[in-house]
């Protein structure tokens, strides 16, 4: 009986605890739930910031052992995606506030822009005093010549900006009595991408004249000075404010072929008092809309545009060669005096060695005889004499021609390397440079013994990139036949440059 008694307390103990541990066991799993599920949500998060969508697995390959793509193709990385949120109201005109209003920009809660650029800084020694400073000349001097941020951008898929700010000799503050301070607009465009073969641009456009106009970058180039074909036959950098398009397809199995073909606003051939601005001192850097007079404020001085393109072909990879050309007026209304440049570029590469080179002729027609509107005494189609800054008899010219050829060696010691791998290990190099540059800005004049319009350097360069955005140069140039334009002479000189330039 007491035995029945026991195992009957017994029972009812465990008919009143099976409840209380279905509670807990219940509890428990709410807890484990709770748990997967903060797992989960922390799982999101964590793909949503890394750019990846749910349920799609990191992939095993890290992104430097992809294959890099062709530069200037593909889309450019997104940053600031951390502190991006998942939606904001479009910003319009009915947008309310008032002091907050400068912070309600789409970039602000979404940045999409990369911001970028390249500076350098040059050392130059001339044996004569050919060095121009406004006070006679100097035989050497320091010089931090450009310092050029950039700022990019994918603003869709299909929508890219690029732009290109240049400070050229930024130590000025206001370039003196006589001059202006050198900041511009290199190139700021927009492109909507349609596929490969065929993309559309407008904005302040690079014109595609020769291959050394669009890729000018100092630290991109194996010696200091920029050819002298590509300083006065085509102006670098010379840029218009139009719109166009672009593309690349390919004809074959092993090659391709680019080009870029666009319309725009056209030169500025002439000052508002009718005197040629094409002339032997600066070829035809003085026709360039960015350099147009300040009246005009950066618009086109007629009615007429001019049409601009290059088309290259590449057989095979490492060789490219094409050709360019530019036609516009030149000449304001009432006038019609075209201004039209031709040019063939080409590169080599094989292995360490590389040849590139490019030639260019300009030519200016009628900028030797007096435009209707003139002020400047003469009555019009009359020929120009007495013209500041021209040879001879004072004519301006009308045609100009040039070209460079340059082989570079790319090379690096193997003692060097086993005595510093950090310095001189992988990605660094030294690049021995030769180039030859040849110009004359003024074909018209037979007199070959005066002015300044024909110009020969010999360049043997040295450099070392202990990564290929930054380069330290150091170059020789011989000058058989060069210019002083402080004592208006013919002179034979040579000269001595250091300099060093990188990206950030």
């Amino acid at each position: 009986m007491r035995m029945r008694s026991i195992l009957g307390a017994l029972m009812a103990c465990l008919l009143m605890a099976i409840p209380a541990m279905a509670q807990d066991l219940s509890l428990e799993e709410r807890v484990k739930r709770l748990e997967q599920q903060q797992k989960e949500k922390e799982e999101s998060e964590k793909r949503e910031r890394a750019g990846m969508p749910p349920g799609v697995e990191r992939p095993e390959v890290m992104r430097s052992e992809t294959p890099a793509g062709e530069p200037g193709v593909g889309p450019l990385p997104e940053v600031g995606r951390e502190r991006r949120r998942e939606s904001q109201a479009a910003l319009s005109f009915g947008s309310s506030g008032s002091g907050r209003l400068v912070y309600a920009k789409p970039f602000v809660a979404a940045p999409k822009a990369i911001v970028g650029g390249y500076m350098d800084i040059q050392f130059r020694s001339e044996q004569k005093a050919s060095i121009e400073n406004g006070y006679g000349g100097t035989t050497n001097t320091f010089d931090q010549q450009r310092f050029v941020p950039f700022i990019y951008a994918d603003i869709t898929e299909h929508v890219k900006f690029a732009s290109e700010i240049e400070i050229e000799h930024g130590i000025r503050e206001e370039g003196g009595p006589n001059s202006s301070i050198e900041i511009a607009l290199e190139f700021a465009h927009i492109d909507y991408l349609v596929r490969e073969a065929f993309n559309v641009r407008a904005g302040i456009l690079l014109l595609p004249v020769g291959k050394f106009n669009l890729l000018h970058d100092s630290p991109l180039n194996d010696l200091t000075d920029r050819p002298l074909v590509s300083q006065f036959v085509i102006p670098s950098t010379m840029s218009e404010t139009g719109a166009g398009f672009y593309g690349t397809f390919y004809p074959g199995r092993t090659n391709k072929v680019d080009y870029e073909l666009y319309l725009t606003t056209g030169p500025c051939g002439y000052d508002p008092n009718g005197t040629p601005l094409v002339n032997e001192a600066e070829g035809t850097r003085g026709a360039r809309q960015r350099t147009c007079n300040n009246a005009v404020d950066g618009l086109d001085i007629n009615n007429g545009k001019a049409v601009v393109g290059r088309l290259a072909f590449s057989p095979m990879l490492g060789v490219e060669v094409a050709g360019s050309s530019y036609y516009g007026n030149a000449a304001p209304n009432g006038n019609y005096n075209p201004l039209s440049i031709t040019a063939l570029d080409w590169t080599f590469q094989r292995g360490p060695f590389e040849v590139i080179g490019e030639a260019a002729w300009a030519y200016a027609r009628g900028n030797s005889r007096a435009i209707q509107t003139n002020t400047i005494g003469f009555s019009p189609g009359s020929l120009l004499t007495g013209i500041p800054g021209n040879s001879g008899p004072g004519i301006p010219p009308q045609r100009s021609s040039g070209f460079y050829i340059q082989g570079n060696y790319h090379f690096m010691p193997e003692f060097l390397s086993n005595w510093s791998p950090k310095r001189f290990g992988e990605g660094s190099t030294f690049t021995a440079v030769i180039r030859y540059d040849r110009v004359n800005t003024n074909l018209d004049n037979t007199n070959m013994t005066g002015g300044m319009a024909n110009l020969q350097q010999v360049s043997f360069g040295l450099n070392y990139r202990p990564i290929e955005d930054v380069v330290f140069k150091m170059s020789y140039q011989y000058q058989p036949m060069w210019f002083n334009p402080n004592t208006l002479e013919r002179i034979h000189d040579n000269a001595f440059v250091i300099s060093a330039a990188t990206y950030f």
